[in-house]
């Protein structure tokens, strides 16, 4: 099962994203449809039920809902990058049910879960068609599992397609398989899904009767409508829903276009009927028009001696730059400010702004500006900016002004952070957040929520040392329908996870944490802490981190080690017998290959003593959306761990900026886990060095 726990306001994420769209997103749907990009019946670009070679452009979206006879489907197709295209889904098949026993699953229909991918391998040019590899519905149960190899070429208003599939692109076999003529073990597909789902059956890549399919996509003269016609290699003998009557291998369809909607009507296998409802955007190109004050300007002459309002730059730095300001410092030619960012996630913005503000406040004989960023109690950066280039670059005084080059990002200098004590952190502090988990698939209903407030408090003993707490307050929920709290399922491994809807589904208001935490920057570019208490839902304990991570690095490492123990789900503050010893060495590396994109390497322990790595794929785009997937290899078997062979999950990380009139940080995060299991499964710890430094070397903000 999965339960997935977002923030209240992202959890509507579909609602409230539209008018989030700006006219440059709408424009780019146009695109779309004048370059001949629609979504297929089961999601991603292509025909009715099969797929082309074509891509949508890079950081497009699509959400889709397709219906016919047997089959509706959900899903969501998202263009990573402009040569990868891949698709989630969730299939509700008609005819069959979630399974046999009422008391189990009622009368809800059976729900299959499916992922697919695909790669361009050329791209069209004047004489070349463009070509695509895709897989369908890998690392699942395999109901629509597909190979295929496809090419598009355009003439015209006319838009050709012809592949050969494999797997259910390929039932139709109305050609012979070409591997089968290379190796006798191709000819051959095993009928059966094997293990557990969830893992990726190479072995049975290309394999078995293929077929091939095509048609073409013509745009009519009338822009928003394009018609579709297609061939197709399934004969549906031998299909999840049943052997289905095919009079036609020929389907037909129509596309309208009405905004950043797709409506499709489509007739296939000369009997059934079938429509869909798409809803397309650009997640580089999704904004959020702002209320803001506008950039200081810089009068001619800057003749100031001294500061005469003192109240004045501290109110400036916080309204116009979202600076808020702890202390500041003059020597000889400097002034140093030490404070927070509390809004503009843009930092190039949030400097110029704080630059601007600086050149009308201070006196005119400072020759550098030095700012220095707080994450919390940590020096995480020093901005230091040169003002006589500043002032000219913000004047627009030459044609190639570049404001960006007038100041560096460091590691914040001991000097700088000698010259004056920070002021007391000491004392309490609260705040509260709203919370929603949800899950998807069970057998009781599809869709089970639960929603409410995370309060928080907490204590600062010192500026280093302090004591958390977070309590759980339950408002709406629909988890009594929870028949059972936990499976049946035969396993070797300890319950680490799987007693989630214990934890879930107690009292209305319950302790979420309660842990006493240190922080600190020991040396240059290395920070340490240490924590121990009741750290999340389901462990409590003791832990420590260190983290290597220089300014503006793409790449940092760290370890962490913890010792804890199973917390009880019958009351917040017991214990059960379980303890493990789990931690990991962490590397986080920005690949220059990969334009905006981190990979995170967790090897080491997890909860259930198994021994593996857990890699993490995040791609960011313009909005600052972050895509991610995780996947967590152990040496744990497919067996052992249980349906879905091992952990996996997706995650739609989404900024609040983009929820605000008026500049913020801060982000919000979806998650989408197809199953979770034991295996695989790290210690949620309450507060991490990576996000803490965020600010050293940005990714998410």
């Amino acid at each position: 099962m999965t339960l997935s726990r977002v923030p209240f306001s992202l959890s509507l994420i579909t609602l409230v994203l539209a008018p989030l769209v700006t006219a440059a997103a709408e424009n780019k749907s146009w695109q779309l449809q004048a370059a001949g990009v629609s979504q297929m019946a089961h999601g991603g670009v292509g025909l009715i039920q099969t797929p082309t070679a074509r891509m949508a452009p890079a950081g497009d979206l699509s959400m889709n809902y397709t219906d016919n006879e047997e089959y509706r489907l959900w899903s969501v197709s998202i263009q990573l990058f402009d040569w990868m295209e891949s698709t989630i889904r969730y299939t509700d098949v008609r005819t069959r049910l979630y399974s046999d026993d009422p008391n189990f699953s009622g009368d809800q229909t059976y729900k299959d879960k499916g992922i697919d991918v695909k790669f361009r391998l050329l791209q069209e040019s004047s004489y070349l068609p463009q070509v695509s590899l895709g897989i369908r519905d890998f690392g699942g149960t395999g109901l629509f599992e597909s190979e295929y190899l496809v090419l598009s070429k355009k003439w015209h208003n006319v838009d050709f397609h012809l592949g050969m599939g494999w797997g259910y692109l390929g039932n139709g076999s109305n050609v012979s398989n070409p591997f089968c003529e290379i190796k006798d073990s191709f000819c051959q597909r095993p009928g059966e899904f094997g293990g557990q789902g969830g893992k990726i059956d190479y072995d049975q890549f290309f394999k078995g009767t293929a077929s091939l399919f095509g048609g073409i996509e013509y745009q009519t003269p009338w822009q928003p409508l394009r018609l579709k016609l297609e061939y197709e290699g399934n004969n549906y003998q031998q299909d999840f829903a049943g052997d289905l009557i095919q009079d036609s291998s020929w389907n037909i369809g129509a596309v309208y276009r009405w905004g950043n909607f797709n409506f499709d009507l489509n007739y296939q296998r000369g009997n059934t009927l079938g429509f869909g409802v798409h809803y397309a955007l650009n997640l580089h190109d999704v904004r959020q028009y702002k209320v803001k004050p506008a950039l200081r300007p810089l009068p001619e002459q800057l003749n100031r001696s001294e500061i005469t309002d003192r109240d004045a730059l501290p109110k400036a730095l916080l309204q116009e730059a979202g600076f808020a300001l702890r202390t500041a410092h003059i020597i000889d030619d400097e002034f140093i400010i030490y404070g927070e960012q509390l809004a503009y996630r843009d930092h190039d913005e949030a400097v110029e702004r704080i630059g601007r503000i600086l050149a009308n406040e201070v006196p005119s004989h400072i020759k550098r500006y030095r700012i220095v960023n707080y994450a919390g109690n940590l020096a995480a950066v020093e901005t230091v900016i040169k003002a006589d280039d500043f002032i000219a670059a913000a004047r627009y005084e030459s044609l190639y002004s570049d404001i960006k080059s007038t100041y560096v990002r460091q590691q914040p200098e001991a000097k700088t952070l000698g010259y004056k004590t920070q002021p007391s952190q000491k004392g309490f502090f609260a705040g509260s957040e709203t919370f929603f988990i949800q899950t998807f698939g069970s057998p009781e209903e599809f869709y089970m929520y639960q929603g409410g407030i995370f309060a928080n408090a907490g204590y600062r003993l010192s500026n280093n040392l302090m004591l958390n707490s977070t309590a759980k307050i339950t408002l709406l929920e629909n988890f009594d329908k929870f028949n059972f709290k936990v499976d049946n399922q035969q396993t070797a491994l300890p319950r680490v996870r799987t007693f989630v809807r214990e934890y879930v589904s107690g009292d209305a208001l319950s302790m979420e944490n309660l842990y006493f935490q240190w922080q600190d920057q020991i040396v240059p570019d290395v920070f340490a802490q240490a924590y121990g208490g009741y750290l999340e839902t389901m462990f409590g304990g003791v832990g420590g981190e260190v983290l290597y991570r220089p300014v503006d690095s793409n790449f940092a490492i760290g370890f962490d080690i913890n010792y804890v123990q199973q917390r009880s789900y019958e009351n917040d503050f017991d214990f059960f017998d379980y303890k493990t010893l789990t931690g990991h060495v962490n590397v986080y590396w920005k690949p220059e290959f990969l334009p905006d994109t981190q990979l995170t390497f967790n090897i080491g322990q997890f909860l259930a003593k198994d021994k593996g790595v857990n890699i993490d794929f995040a791609k960011r785009f313009d909005s600052g959306i972050v895509v991610g997937a995780y996947a967590a290899i152990t040496n744990v078997s497919a067996e052992e761990y249980g349906e879905g062979s091992f952990t996996k999950g997706f995650y739609l990380s989404i900024p609040f900026d983009l929820f605000s009139l008026r500049p913020s940080k801060g982000r919000g995060r979806l998650p989408w886990i197809p199953i979770a299991r034991d295996g695989g499964q790290p210690l949620n710890r309450p507060a991490t060095l990576i996000d803490a430094t965020e600010q050293r070397s940005p990714f998410y903000d």
